[in-house]
């Protein structure tokens, strides 16, 4: 029951740091704004309340005890009351006595007004109305054959510190969370575009000098980010550096090799030296093909749809399908998306007949198949096509063809984008390779 109730604690909760931030500010300013306004209005304005409103009551007992007397002229005795007292009051002689349609049980003015005047005038004794009028409280108390009008304004009864006080607790909380929230962007800032920063390398884009800012934690955690970022460009720029070396050192050799094959005289020994020695340049190939720096390629927008329109007519073979959806446009290295989707191409036309191609959107994301008729690949080995040199056995095809680079190359295109590519069934019984890309 308790994971229960954290996980769905962890579900109300925003999720990114600076609401987070905010709350943690804002909840304990409202908490505490609550509490005093509670306690204000508990102790202060509805005790002030009630003893407004039962010293109005006493007042209007006062005039009907000294108007029954009759030692007064009424009228006289009414204005005194009006002038001084502020109460406007006639007896309406042979007049039926009304009550009021509705009554206001919410109100705190209603429900002090009438539990005063119920416990001094008496149940079934008195009606009053507050809406009617915007400034006027009207009030009947029965006498005799008639009774009591009485007009009394509502500021005997209510105090204005009341609004007063909200407007003094309402504008101080609203200024202080207006400040934290400027003081919030300005310590998240950094964060998230530390965040920002690590997310595009992980891509694969080029950053520029990466500067960090913020509090302490935050500028260490962004230098060391920088440091990392640094290390690692100068090992991939030493890594390509050194094996454009070694691919010169060996293609030396390599042509003086082809040359000497002329030469040599036995045909047969000449050919299977020179299948060897284009194995050996074919692997070559793929080793740089495989380590090259992906870093120098920048993001555009392009019309991926089109892209693989393009992939498609290129190969010209009437044994390939598309199923794609048109003006599809995407963030990314074109040229390198192209290459992944050539190598699972080339796989396909190498191993099945029937290949299709199919485009579509779910939601955030583009999911390209790549579907065909092959031999497969056993469930067990999806996960390991991907390594690189990974071969899963001689007879899908000659053993010449390939060094077993293809897909891998295509995963660490795919995964640099942010996506990810996945192996099933197809419905034609072969391969279905699935991409992921976001848009």
């Amino acid at each position: 029951m308790s994971y229960g109730l954290s996980k769905l604690i962890k579900n109300l909760l925003p999720k990114r740091l600076f609401y987070r931030a905010l709350l943690i500010v804002a909840v304990p300013i409202f908490i505490l704004q609550l509490i005093i306004t509670i306690v204000f209005f508990d102790s202060l304005w509805i005790k002030t309340n009630k003893g407004m409103t039962r010293a109005l009551v006493g007042e209007m007992k006062t005039f009907i005890t000294a108007y029954v007397n009759g030692k007064y002229n009424n009228n006289d005795l009414s204005g005194l009351f009006s002038i001084y007292l502020d109460l406007n009051v006639e007896y309406m002689d042979n007049k039926l006595f009304e009550k009021p349609l509705n009554e206001r049980w919410f109100s705190p003015i209603d429900r002090t007004l009438r539990r005063e005047l119920k416990s001094n005038i008496g149940v079934g004794k008195y009606w009053f109305d507050t809406t009617t009028y915007k400034e006027l409280i009207h009030i009947n108390i029965k006498h005799n054959d008639g009774y009591f009008e009485f007009f009394i304004p509502k500021d005997r009864v209510t105090s204005t510190s009341a609004r007063m006080f909200a407007l003094w607790i309402t504008l101080p909380a609203l200024l202080m969370i207006s400040i934290a929230i400027i003081f919030l962007k300005n310590q998240t800032r950094p964060i998230v575009n530390l965040a920002k920063a690590a997310e595009r390398f992980g891509r694969g884009e080029n950053i520029d000098e990466y500067r960090p800012s913020g509090a302490l934690e935050i500028r260490k955690a962004g230098l060391e980010f920088d440091k990392m970022r640094k290390r690692i460009i100068r090992h991939l720029n030493q890594r390509n550096e050194m094996l454009s070396g070694i691919s010169h050192d060996l293609r030396t050799p390599l042509t003086r090799l082809k040359l000497q094959l002329s030469f040599i005289k036995d045909k047969e020994l000449s050919k299977k030296m020179s299948l060897d020695i284009n194995e050996m340049e074919k692997m070559l190939n793929e080793y740089l093909q495989f380590t090259s720096s992906t870093y120098l390629e920048k993001d555009e927008t392009f019309n991926i749809s089109e892209l693989i329109e393009k992939i498609i007519n290129k190969y010209d073979n009437t044994n390939i399908s598309k199923e794609l959806i048109p003006r599809v446009y995407m963030n990314g290295r074109k040229n390198l998306i192209q290459r992944s989707l050539n190598n699972v191409i080339d796989n396909s036309i190498k191993y099945a007949k029937k290949i299709n191609l199919g485009l579509s959107k779910k939601n955030n994301s583009l999911i390209i198949t790549i579907d065909d008729d092959g031999l497969g690949i056993p469930e067990n080995e999806h996960q390991n096509v991907f390594k690189p040199f990974y071969k899963v056995d001689k007879g899908r095809g000659d053993s010449r063809s390939s060094v077993g680079l293809g897909l891998s190359i295509t995963s660490d295109i795919i995964k640099s984008h942010g996506g990810n590519i996945l192996l099933e069934k197809s419905p034609q019984n072969g391969l279905r390779v699935k991409i992921f890309l976001p848009l």
